[in-house]
C-alpha cells in the first residue's frame, strides 16, 4: 500500500510540474516585447529593393518538416507543436524581435495560416517558393507562380530541389526561365539550391537572379560526414547538406548577388553561435534559420553579438 502511494504522489507531482512547465513555456512564446538585453532590430541589408534582416525566419519547422534524420518522431512532435496558434504566435514573435522575413513552401495549410496572418496586421516579408515542376511547357510551373503572387507575396525563387535536378541534366534554360517568370509579376527572383553547381552554372550561363538561396555549414560536428561518406549534394545520414563548404566559400567570393545560407546549422547539429558565426564570416550575407517560437529571442541576441563582431573576406552584397 506504502508503495502504491508513494507511486501516486509521484505521478501526482510529476503532472503538476509537466503542467507548470507547459504554461511558463506558453507564457515564454508569446510575442511581446524583446527579452532584456537583446535588440529589437537586427541590421538588414538590401535584395532587390526588399530591406531585409540578416536573420530570416525558415519554414521547414512551421510546415513541420524538421530533417530529423532517422529520429521519426521528430516529424510528429514538430506538427503537434507547431499548430495554427503557435505559427501565429511565431510569426508575431519573431517580427518583436526583428527578424522581418520568412521563407517557406508553399502549402496549402500553411498558404492558409499566411492569408490570416497578413489580414490580422502582420507585417512579416515573405519569400516563397513554388514546388510545382519545371519542364518545357512550364505550365504548372507559371500556374503555381501566379497562385502565390496573388497570395502577396514579396518575392520567390526556384526551390533548390528542382535546381538540383536542372543542374545535374544541363538545363539552365528552365532555371533562367523560372526567374524570368516571377519577374513578369515584378517580385524579386531567386534561385535556391543545395548543390554547388546550381550556383556554378547560373553565373556561367548569366542568369539574372536577383539572390541566391544555398546551403551552408561546416563538418565539424559529431554526427557530420566523413570524407568518404559524402556522395552526392545533400544525405539524411549522415546528415548534411552542404557536401563542399570549402569550395563553395571559394565559389561565393566572386558572387555579386546576394546570398542566404540555409542549413547552417546542419539541422539542429550545430549550435547556433557556431554556426552563424561560420555562415556570416565567410560570405553569407542573410542567415536563413528555422526556429521555434521559444528560440527566437536568444537567436536574435547571437545574431546581434556576432554581427557586431564579424570579420569577413566577402564584401556584403546586400
Amino acid at each position: 500500500m506504502a508503495s502504491d502511494i508513494n507511486r501516486r504522489a509521484f505521478m501526482q507531482q510529476s503532472l503538476v510540474s509537466a503542467a507548470a512547465g507547459t504554461a511558463a513555456l506558453a507564457a515564454n512564446a508569446q510575442a511581446g516585447p524583446p527579452a532584456a538585453g537583446v535588440k529589437a532590430t537586427l541590421p538588414c541589408g538590401k535584395i532587390a529593393g526588399m530591406s531585409v534582416s540578416r536573420l530570416l525566419l525558415g519554414g521547414n519547422l512551421l510546415t513541420h518538416y524538421t530533417h530529423s534524420r532517422d529520429l521519426q518522431y521528430v516529424y510528429a512532435l514538430a506538427a503537434h507543436y507547431n499548430t495554427e496558434g503557435k505559427i501565429l504566435e511565431t510569426l508575431a514573435a519573431a517580427e518583436a524581435h526583428g527578424v522581418n522575413t520568412l521563407v517557406i513552401h508553399t502549402t496549402e495549410w500553411t498558404d492558409a495560416i499566411l492569408r490570416k496572418y497578413k489580414r490580422q496586421g502582420g507585417k512579416m516579408q515573405i519569400i516563397m517558393c513554388p514546388i510545382a515542376p519545371v519542364d518545357d511547357s512550364m505550365e504548372a510551373y507559371k500556374k503555381q507562380v501566379q497562385y502565390i503572387a496573388d497570395l502577396g507575396v514579396d518575392a520567390l525563387y526556384l526551390w533548390g530541389v528542382r535546381a538540383d535536378e536542372l543542374a545535374a541534366k544541363g538545363r539552365t534554360d528552365l532555371m533562367a526561365r523560372a526567374v524570368e517568370i516571377v519577374k513578369e509579376y515584378n517580385l524579386p527572383s531567386g534561385v535556391g539550391s543545395h548543390d554547388i553547381s546550381v550556383v556554378r552554372a547560373c553565373e556561367k550561363s548569366g542568369v539574372e537572379a536577383d539572390f541566391y538561396i544555398k546551403t551552408f555549414h561546416h563538418h565539424n560536428y559529431p554526427t557530420g560526414p566523413k570524407a568518404e561518406q559524402i556522395k552526392g549534394a545533400t544525405a539524411e545520414i549522415p546528415g548534411y547538406w552542404c557536401a563542399r563548404p570549402t569550395e563553395l566559400i571559394e565559389v561565393m567570393k566572386d558572387v555579386t548577388k546576394p546570398w542566404i545560407a540555409f542549413k547552417v546549422m546542419a539541422a539542429g547539429a550545430i549550435p547556433p553561435a557556431d554556426a552563424f558565426r561560420y555562415a556570416f564570416e565567410n560570405g553569407a550575407d542573410h542567415v536563413l534559420a528555422g526556429m521555434f517560437d521559444f528560440e527566437i529571442a536568444q537567436d536574435v541576441g547571437i545574431a546581434n553579438s556576432v554581427l557586431s563582431s564579424v570579420k569577413r573576406a566577402r564584401p556584403w552584397r546586400s
